[in-house]
C-alpha cells in the first residue's frame, strides 16, 4: 500500500524529515551493502546494536536504545518506514519546529522501548514457550530494530493536529489497483486498532510475525501525550490558513 498526503502550499522544507531519512538510509546501505563487502555480517551488526530486552533489563548496551532506531531488517522495512515518516513528519515538523519534532521523535522511540520491554516482562510463560518452539530463542533475547516506535508517535501528532486532512492511498486487490481516500482520523485511528489486536495476540499466544507491535503502541502513546505540550500554536494556524481540505 502506498500513501500520501495533500500539504499546504509554501510549506518549510521538512529538514529534520529529510535528515532522519537520508542517515537511515545511509545506514542501511552500511549494513547490508559496505558492511559485508568488508566482512561484516548484517546480522552480526543488527544482534550487536538491535535492542535486546535482556540486556536492557540487566542494564547492559543501553545505547542500543539509540542505535536500534537506525537500524532495519530488510528492503521493505525502511521503505515502509521511511514512507510513513516522509508523508506525516512534514506536516508535524511545520507545526512543532524542528526542535520539538527531534523531541518528540526520540521520547517517542523511547516511549516504544518502555512499552517493549515491558510487554517482554509480563509476556505470559506459554507465549514465551511458543516463541521458543518456533524461533529457537525467547523473546527476551531478539533484538528489535526499526524506526517505527519513533514514527508511531508522529503518527499520532498527525493523529491530533490534522486530523480531516485528506489521506491518499491505493493497494492492490490481485493485480487492479484500488485509490481510496480516507480523513487523516479514519485512516490512523484503522492503523492504531489493528496495532493494538496483534499486539494483544502475541502477548497471549506468543505468535509473532517479527515486528514488535507494542513498540508502536508505546510510541503512538507517546505522541499523543508530548504533542499538545510540543505543538507551537501559531504555526499551526498558519498551516490551517493555507490547508484545503
Amino acid at each position: 500500500m502506498v500513501v500520501w498526503d495533500e500539504n499546504p502550499p509554501n510549506m518549510p522544507p521538512p529538514i529534520v524529515v529529510l535528515s532522519l531519512i537520508i542517515i537511515n538510509t545511509i545506514v542501511f546501505i552500511y549494513t547490508f551493502i559496505i558492511a559485508p563487502l568488508n566482512g561484516y555480517s548484517p546480522t552480526l551488526i543488527i544482534e550487536n546494536l538491535g535492542l535486546v530486552p535482556l540486556d536492557i533489563l540487566t542494564g547492559h548496551k543501553l545505547y542500543t536504545i539509540l542505535t536500534s532506531m537506525f537500524l532495519h531488517a530488510s528492503l521493505t522495512h525502511i521503505l515502509g518506514n521511511m514512507l510513513y515518516l516522509y508523508v506525516f513528519g512534514d506536516n508535524v515538523e511545520a507545526a512543532l519546529g524542528r526542535k520539538n519534532f527531534i523531541i518528540l521523535y526520540f521520547a517517542s522511540g523511547i516511549g516504544a522501548t518502555i512499552f517493549h520491554l515491558t510487554s517482554n516482562v509480563i509476556i505470559s510463560p506459554g507465549a514465551a514457550l511458543n516463541s521458543l518452539a518456533s524461533t529457537g530463542v525467547t523473546p527476551w533475547e531478539i533484538p528489535a530494530v526499526g524506526a517505527s516506535g519513533a514514527i508511531s508517535g508522529v503518527l499520532a501528532a498527525y493523529l491530533l493536529l490534522f486530523p480531516t486532512a485528506e489521506i491518499k492511498m491505493v493497494t492492490f486487490i490481485g493485480w487492479l489497483p484500488v485509490f481510496l481516500r480516507l480523513p487523516a482520523s479514519v485512516y490512523i485511528l484503522i492503523w492504531f486498532i489493528f496495532q493494538l489486536v496483534y499486539a494483544i495476540v502475541t502477548l497471549g499466544l506468543g505468535v509473532s510475525a517479527g515486528i514488535a507491535f507494542w513498540a508502536h503502541i508505546g510510541g503512538f502513546i507517546s505522541g499523543l501525550a508530548l504533542t499538545p505540550r510540543l505543538v507551537n500554536k501559531d504555526r499551526l494556524r498558519y498551516l490551517y490558513l493555507r490547508f484545503i481540505y
